[in-house]
């Protein structure tokens, strides 16, 4: 049925195509049809930083920026859902045409510039939701915030939006805001660490409660980079890190039609490159920090062997787009029966 819905989407502008999905998916949530439509992953549940998911396979940041579908998106049969990319201000984004499909390469390039409706809207959002499952919610800095204040938008975020998630992640790594991957630098990335960890400890006594954070890197880093950002996530007691984010690399679609756009490139183009930096990873972290793994999750096998390269959860986006809800339970399947 998906693939009919999906060529008569593919006619409609991406953007547009995405908001009319994402609106129809949550009237059919609120209509109780969901159930009726997808059928649930059988339970699978792994403990990752200090939480139990009921199976190992989410949904990526990006497809739902505020918070709008949670529950939704949740029917699908996630195991655990993430929001974002929000900002402490609400901010447009980059100018439109911004986002463009590659079916041949099962891609997809976004230079989408984190556009959100800023962190107090999506607050609202996430308790109007009241979903009790595991939900993520991915941080970010405002395009308009000198890269030297980054970590300033960074705890504006991770203070509001603490008591209302189960993990946060703090996004370095989109190649859509300027300046923005220069924080995955050794002193950089040390400085930010530290000013996260001291301020999420001072939460979690507030609070009474400790809500986990993760670091999402990019997968256009060399394995010496890798293993400076191992050695940091050890060091800060980091709970997880999220490999990876869109590559600004164009191989193998340079000449496809729009495999020349700005942006960051997902989908199938981008799963060995993702793979690469999970190994090495693996390899510098040695268990320390839990790895979930990003990029190229087309089918079971694509999520079986980010698994076997040392992830321990899968998340799906451009998957999603390209093969439906399937997938989602062929990549909890595929996992456990390994």
């Amino acid at each position: 049925m998906y693939s009919l819905l999906r060529n008569a989407l593919f006619h409609l502008d991406p953007e547009t195509a995405h908001h009319f999905t994402l609106g129809s998916l949550q009237t059919a949530y609120s209509l109780g049809l969901n159930d009726f439509i997808v059928k649930r992953p059988t339970d699978d549940p792994r403990t990752v930083m200090g939480l139990t998911f009921p199976n190992p396979v989410g949904l990526a940041a990006g497809l739902d920026k505020n918070g709008d579908c949670i529950n939704g998106l949740a029917s699908l049969g996630f195991g655990f859902i993430e929001i974002g990319t929000v900002t402490p201000l609400p901010q447009s984004g980059n100018p439109k045409p911004r986002l463009f499909r590659l079916p041949q390469a099962q891609a997809l390039i976004n230079r989408m510039g984190f556009n959100n409706d800023g962190v107090d809207k999506l607050v609202d959002n996430v308790q109007r939701a009241g979903y009790r499952g595991i939900l993520g919610i991915n941080i970010g800095k405002n395009a308009a915030t000198p890269i030297e204040k980054a970590a300033d938008d960074y705890l504006v975020c991770l203070n509001k939006v603490y008591p209302h998630a189960r993990y946060v992640t703090i996004n370095i790594s989109s190649p859509n805001t300027k300046n923005l991957r220069q924080l995955q630098g050794e002193n950089e990335l040390d400085n930010l660490l530290n000013s996260l960890k001291n301020e999420q400890q001072k939460l979690a006594d507030i609070h009474g409660k400790y809500v986990p954070v993760a670091l999402k890197i990019a997968p256009d880093i060399e394995k010496e980079q890798v293993v400076q950002i191992s050695d940091l996530l050890k060091k800060h007691h980091m709970d997880g890190v999220i490999a990876t984010n869109t590559t600004l690399s164009r191989e193998g679609v340079e000449n496809l039609p729009n495999g020349r756009e700005t942006g960051g490139l997902s989908g199938a183009p981008v799963r060995e490159k993702s793979n690469t930096v999970i190994r090495q990873l693996a390899a510098a972290l040695q268990n320390e920090v839990p790895i979930i793994g990003v990029g190229g999750v087309l089918s079971g096998a694509d999520a079986l062997e980010k698994i076997n390269a040392g992830a321990t959860l899968i998340q799906l986006y451009s998957g999603l787009i390209y093969r439906g809800p399937e997938l989602i339970g062929e990549c909890c399947t595929a996992i456990r029966n390994a």
